[in-house]
């Protein structure tokens, strides 16, 4: 690390990204499977997809308009990922993981989402917990939590696009609102830490796989929209997408775009922000290439917490208040990926593609009366990728079977300046770079008609290099820590995945699994690892965990229910120290539960779904032994139903979600009073008429206040909670939203 190497590699990177870019090849569409609720069929095979009786209709390729409209149906009846679509080559799923508890969330679950946002629509989902501490406008920077780890979910949940990483690699985690709603096609999500064997590091809670629309196959079509809501909220959104044959085969187009304004709930909780999404392909019939591009620009007022303590609470008194007035955040990104595919032998199709994401983010942090102790922070990270990969659908010796495997090498570099106000010279100047080359494999067998095994392995390099620049020179320098000692390290990480699922008869099923996966630390806990006053090492260790996952699927009719129970073991894991105020390796924790997700189609038009999870989040070792990890909450229950009350032209989604108390951040010694639970009522009313749709929906129906974080003040001289004293971040009370358009 920092050798001319590197250099030398990102330049071969990048010389790698661009052949890709100039190869041509035809295509071919391969079918990547998605796991079946339907407990006759092998995870290989295929299943019908799950519409109304009236509205039975053969499967759609991706992108393709829905059949029947969204608005016919009352959403997928199987919530547990009996969906049938094509996906265009190239896209490798999370999904195929034999063993884990999966979910496929569906367009028609999208659309007549009454929640509004993607977040919203992720929080209905067993396992899955959201949290927000700006206002919750349009979802920007919530945090999407998978199994229970409270301050850093972003970073033990992986989120993946078309089958790709974008996590990066400081605390931030993934903006989901930065992707047009439009434009995703259905989410996968899958479960527990099994997804580390195909996507690396941070696939400890779970994977977020969101698959986006695309304009193969399709006739030129268009579709524009408005919406506007409560406090000032508007947004106007567009797409465009369709096919054309040539001689060297099929070109298809999309493009989505929208754009939201904001004033926000609070004070200071502005919202501008512009997403755009594209993808360019070549289909023929051997293989093909595609090129797909995404770009978002934000802006967001930071408006802070609001104080309470044993005698006044602003939270009650004032909630839509702003304790950081001026603070804010910008944030810029920029996102292409370029790829061939070409079929080796039928079955079998090599897919080489590469990529180059950067993010820029600069934000502002005043003090009242102590204009020192303001912070400015402009930072540019930019990751470069190259993941070829091999699918092959094989049959050996009379056993069907499905092989991915791949290399993946990741090449992210980060800066970023720490200084008093915009335009002065920064006092401390983070560089880091983080270098990960991986070899991985994912087997699925068939060894009986009723009987699959999956195993998989993966060995990842990680080298990382970091450096501090501190100027004591540079306002503000005065009241900074010292400079950071220097990093350069190498190691070497393990993952492995060991599933089954195996049909009992037509009606029921059960799947089991166990896995080891791990997590680097990212760029903001190696700076925070030190107490103030005292030199960063960078030097945090990996964290590591071992799963253990059981259980069953069940379908009579139009009934169907997934419920699994499971022990995840952790070591090393990465925490903030409420006592030192500095990030940090804990003693072992450990985190079990169980979650259950069922639907039952009551008639042709009536839909109805629940979720319930338990989840537990404990310490095992060390001062805070047998309590509660902060942020996660025991139990969640989430119940829906959605009725076409007349065909496609009025149709009703409503949605209840029950969110149990939980502890605070900083409360690791579990004394400081509980976030108190909440229950939050969202309803949708819409329809379609030829062209045009419409819907207007209210969320938080019963106008409770409510807030999903706080930060529990701590006593400097004992270093505990200081009981009844806290900053909690008020959410909006009852909202609605009106939203048309038209399609061409």
């Amino acid at each position: 690390m920092g050798t001319p190497l590197r250099p030398h590699l990102r330049s071969a990177l990048l010389a790698g990204i661009a052949v890709l870019g100039c190869s041509s090849a035809g295509a071919q569409d391969a079918v990547i499977e998605l796991p079946d609720v339907n407990v006759i069929s092998s995870r290989l095979g295929r299943t019908a997809p799950r519409v109304p009786v009236q509205e039975r209709a053969p499967p759609v390729r991706r992108g393709a308009p829905p059949a029947p409209s969204p608005e016919s149906a009352p959403g997928s009846a199987g919530g547990s990922g009996d969906v049938n679509v094509e996906l265009p080559s190239g896209i490798t799923t999370g999904t195929t993981i034999t063993g884990a508890s999966t979910t496929v969330v569906t367009s028609t679950d999208i659309e007549r989402n009454p929640g509004v946002t993607i977040q919203d629509l992720l929080s209905r989902q067993p396992g899955i917990q959201v949290r927000s501490l700006f206002g919750g406008v349009n979802g920007a920077q919530s945090t999407v939590d998978m199994r229970g780890f409270g301050a850093t979910a972003s970073n033990n949940t992986l989120v993946l696009i078309n089958g790709r990483r974008i996590n990066d690699l400081d605390l931030a985690g993934v903006d989901l609102s930065t992707l047009p709603r439009e434009s995703i096609d259905h989410i996968e999500i899958t479960r527990g830490n099994s997804g580390a064997v195909l996507y690396g590091d941070g696939a400890v809670g779970g994977v977020i796989n969101i698959v986006t629309k695309s304009g193969a196959s399709l006739p030129p079509s268009a579709r524009v929209a408005g919406a506007f809501g409560s406090f000032n909220y508007a947004e106007g959104a567009a797409s465009a997408n369709g096919s054309y044959n040539t001689p060297w085969g099929q070109v298809s187009a999309s493009a989505y775009g929208n754009a939201v304004s904001s004033d926000g709930y609070r004070q200071n909780n502005q919202l501008q922000q512009q997403n755009g999404v594209g993808e360019l392909r070549l289909t023929g019939p051997e293989g093909g290439a595609y090129l797909n591009l995404s770009a978002d620009n934000q802006h967001l007022g930071f408006p802070g917490g609001r104080l309470v303590t044993p005698t006044f609470s602003l939270v009650d008194s004032d909630p839509r208040g702003a304790a950081t007035p001026f603070d804010y955040g910008d944030k810029q990104g920029l996102n292409g990926t370029v790829g061939v595919t070409r079929t080796l032998v039928p079955g079998t199709e090599l897919i080489l593609d590469g990529g180059i994401r950067q993010k820029k983010q600069q934000a502002g942090f005043f003090v009242a009366g102590f204009p020192d102790g303001d912070r400015y922070v402009d930072t540019t990270l930019t990751t470069y990728s190259v993941t070829p990969r091999l699918v092959s659908n094989h049959n050996l010796a009379g056993t069907p079977g499905k092989l991915i495997a791949g290399i993946d090498i990741y090449d992210a570099v980060y800066g970023s300046d720490r200084s008093n106000h915009i335009g002065t010279a920064p006092v401390h100047r983070y560089d880091l770079s983080q270098l990960t080359v991986a070899a991985y494999f994912m087997e699925t067998v068939k060894v009986r008609p009723d009987t699959d095994v999956g195993f998989g392995a993966r060995v990842e390099q990680i080298d990382v290099s970091a450096r501090d620049r501190f100027d004591p020179n540079a306002p503000g320098g005065l009241f900074a820590g010292p400079e950071g000692l220097p990093l350069n390290s190498t190691e070497t990480q393990h993952a492995w995945h060991l599933g089954l699922d195996h049909r009992v008869n037509q009606h029921f099923a059960v799947f089991a699994r166990m896995a080891q996966s791990f997590r680097v630390p990212n760029v903001d806990e190696r700076v925070g690892m030190a107490p103030f006053g005292f030199p960063t090492n960078f030097n945090l260790l990996t964290q590591t965990s071992r799963d253990y996952e059981a259980g069953f699927r069940v379908r009579f009719s139009q009934f169907e229910l997934q419920t699994s129970a499971y022990l995840m073991n952790l070591q090393n894991e990465i925490f903030f120290s409420p006592v030192s105020f500095t990030n940090t390796n804990l003693d072992p924790t450990r985190r079990y539960g169980v979650e259950t997700i069922a639907s039952w189609q009551a008639t042709q038009s009536l839909l109805f779904k629940v979720g319930v999870a338990y989840t537990r989040a404990v310490f095992v070792e060390g001062p805070f032994t047998g309590n509660d990890v902060p942020l996660v909450a025991r139990w969640t229950e989430s119940v829906g139903v959605s009725w076409d009350i007349y065909k496609k032209y009025l149709v009703f989604d409503g949605v209840v979600r029950w969110v149990g108390a939980r502890r605070m951040d900083n409360d690791s010694a579990n004394l400081q009073v509980l976030i108190p639970p909440n229950t939050l009522v969202d309803l949708r009313i819409g329809g379609t008429i030829e062209r045009f749709f419409w819907a207007f929906s209210v969320q938080n129906l019963f106008d409770v206040r409510y807030f999903e974080y706080a930060v529990s003040a701590i006593d400097f001289i004992t270093g505990l909670p200081s009981v009844g004293r806290y900053s909690a971040y008020p959410l909006p009370t009852r909202t609605f939203q009106v939203k048309a358009g038209m399609t061409f």
